[in-house]
């Protein structure tokens, strides 16, 4: 066991080192969160990393010197294993673990471990195709408690009023204070047709319960509709690999309509594939950078507008809120800084790093880690800032009661004032 634990670090430094070619979904873009209709635990996807500069091959030390720093851990294994007082343990558990341990002790919410399941999950959500058993929900898994970042439309959570910025501080009854996002979603999932009882803080309310029956719930990454006013609205839900497909399919639809203006929705969209972040943007910007990747020793990798956007011209108004996120923020910021368009809502939630998803071995999940940060056309980072519209609208308590939109109804007025 010893030896092939041994491996499966040495491995995971050489995947981590050897990046060019191995990862085909590509670059994590997204945030640290995931569906809570899913198995899921995170929603980072990836992008190619052919351009990424390999580190030193002698950066972690010889194998000898690896061998020696690991013999308090090796001492700490045969301990338990000999004195721990339920027996046998469970060495994959073990190990696990240990990788989940190291991970968590570099201190970035956004490097992680997935475990064989939350991985698959990662993988077959971004193709867009695949149900989820859970409430409907894109939840955060970093902080204190498992937040949710906006309830998926037409889901049960949704339904059951769960709000963007509620905390999960109890499951079943169960108190969730110290308990791991991870673990709290996990309790969250489960099958369609069960009921789960969530006790939720909000900010400025008393705890209060909320029962919810879960369902199958399939995301779509957008919809899209024509308003009043002849007006054309498109609401991106989720940057998956057929994001752009289906945006292009939608605005043919619409443009023929001969809109007036577009409105683009991001409210709490936490994020997808860069890949797919730069495609949507392009079809609103023609040429020009889109964003930048910058690495820890400061070098840059630009990502500019790809040709034959549909929509390049017509009059744009984005729509943001806390709950967009990474992807999200990539296209609002590239739109800002080009002048393309006018930004109305309030400010993002500010995830301005990349993050590359590398399996281990023998099945054994994956782990995600922090590579890079993005930054905006103009050089601006939004890493725990957040994008500040150019238009400021906040919903309040009475407006969310009463069913009304004042970011959606100001974009509104925007286009047609225009």
């Amino acid at each position: 066991m010893k030896t092939r634990f041994f491996i499966l670090i040495a491995g995971l430094i050489i995947a981590t080192i050897l990046l060019t070619g191995a990862f085909s979904a590509g670059f994590l873009a997204g945030r640290v969160t995931a569906p809570a209709s899913s198995s899921v635990v995170s929603v980072q996807p990836e992008i190619t990393a052919d351009e990424l500069t390999p580190l030193p091959p002698d950066y972690a030390g010889t194998p000898e010197e690896i061998e020696t720093l690991f013999e308090p851990f090796w001492q700490a294994w045969q301990l338990v294993h000999e004195n721990y007082v339920d027996q046998p343990l469970d060495d994959e558990a073990l190990m696990r673990g240990s990788i989940q341990g190291m991970l968590d002790s570099i201190g970035d919410p956004h490097t992680s471990y997935m475990d064989p399941e939350q991985y698959e999950t990662l993988n077959t959500r971004l193709t867009g195709e695949e149900e989820y058993e859970g409430i409907g929900a894109w939840v955060d898994i970093s902080g204190d408690y498992l937040t949710i970042i906006s309830p998926i439309p037409n889901t049960p959570a949704e339904r059951a009023g769960l709000r963007t910025g509620d905390k999960i501080i109890a499951v079943d009854g169960e108190n969730m204070t110290g308990v791991d996002g991870a673990l709290v979603q996990k309790r969250v999932l489960g099958p369609a047709g069960t009921t789960i009882r969530l006790t939720i803080l909000r900010e400025n309310t008393e705890p209060f319960d909320v029962e919810i029956v879960r369902s199958k719930i399939t995301i779509p990454s957008l919809t899209a509709e024509m308003l009043e006013e002849d007006i054309a609205y498109i609401r991106i839900l989720d940057f998956s690999n057929k994001v752009d497909e289906e945006l292009r399919k939608a605005l043919r639809e619409l443009l023929r309509e001969k809109p007036v203006g577009l409105i683009i929705d991001l409210r709490g969209n936490g994020g997808g594939l860069l890949t797919s972040s730069i495609e949507v943007a392009s079809e609103f910007i023609s040429d020009g950078v889109i964003a930048y990747e910058e690495f820890g020793d400061g070098a840059r990798r630009t990502f500019e507008a790809r040709r034959g956007g549909l929509a390049t011209k017509i009059p744009l108004v984005v729509l943001i809120n806390e709950g967009s996120a990474s992807a999200s923020e990539i296209v609002a910021g590239a739109i800002q800084d080009h002048d393309r368009g006018v930004l109305v809502g309030a400010v993002s939630f500010g995830k301005g790093s990349v993050q590359i998803s590398t399996p281990l071995m023998d099945n054994q999940g994956a782990v995600r880690i922090t590579v890079a940060r993005w930054l905006t056309p103009n050089g601006r980072t939004i890493h725990e800032i957040g994008l500040t519209p150019d238009v400021e609208v906040e919903i309040s308590e009475e407006d969310f009661d009463a069913n009304r939109d004042p970011q959606l109804d100001k974009a509104i007025e925007i286009i047609l004032a225009k």
